[in-house]
């Protein structure tokens, strides 16, 4: 940046960052694994918490009339309130940390869910109901292959929220992590080693959307063409 005449200490040539990156690179990547592992234990209960709810709202609509409203309200909180209290809830140890990227991740994977379940042709409801498919039988076989592409919609968006949320969770209270790491290194000023724990936050969100992108090539094969358009 002396091109523009910004002193390195406050704006660090990209250079600079790529060349920090790798001479502090065992530190990132000590932290980068807690922040990763955070973020996998939230998303997959996230997962897990969306799947449950979506069975459960959809085989009731007095449920989800009752749900839905308070699922919206839940995302009203600021994050970095819930990062703040739940530590002083639940300790200072890992579980308030999956607890912040659960909450964070699992709107967008039911919300995402449930419009799929929703959005089922009706004639093919219909025509199972008229074979004497059981509601758990039209719900695997009909319902569920159909909703899988909205599923894999809000498993992208949850999986680029998740490390965000890990990463949040660590600036209120933790002792490794890079968001201490980063918190750490902005009160000395090092703002390169902050912008490389960026750059690393950047990857490790691309690489989980990039899984979520393979897992759902394999296992929905009639939506590949769909796929591959929008990579393209």
């Amino acid at each position: 940046m002396a091109l523009y005449g910004i002193p390195p200490w406050l704006l660090p040539a990209p250079s600079q960052v790529l060349a920090t990156m790798l001479d502090v690179r065992e530190m990132l990547g000590y932290h980068s694994i807690s922040t990763l592992v955070e973020a996998i234990y939230g998303f997959g209960l996230s997962i897990s918490l969306a799947l449950i709810m979506g069975l459960v709202l959809d085989s009731s609509s007095w449920l989800k009339k009752a749900i839905y409203p308070i699922l919206v309200i839940s995302q009203t909180i600021p994050l970095i309130v819930l990062a703040a209290l739940l530590p002083l809830w639940f300790g200072w140890g890992l579980l308030p940390k999956i607890l912040i990227v659960t909450l964070v991740c699992f709107f967008p994977i039911t919300i995402n869910l449930l419009q799929g379940l929703t959005s089922i042709d009706e004639e093919q409801l219909k025509l199972f109901k008229s074979m004497g498919a059981s509601p758990w039988q039209t719900f695997r076989m009909v319902k569920f292959p159909a909703a899988l592409p909205g599923f894999f919609a809000g498993l992208k968006i949850s999986a680029t929220y998740s490390i965000m949320a890990a990463v949040i969770s660590e600036w209120v209270g933790a002792q490794r992590g890079l968001g201490f790491f980063m918190t750490i290194q902005q009160k000395s000023f090092a703002i390169d080693k902050v912008l490389a724990a960026v750059l690393i936050i950047c990857i490790l969100s691309l690489l989980l959307v990039k899984l979520v992108e393979l897992i759902e090539y394999l296992l929905i094969p009639w939506n590949r063409s769909s796929l591959e358009e929008t990579q393209h």
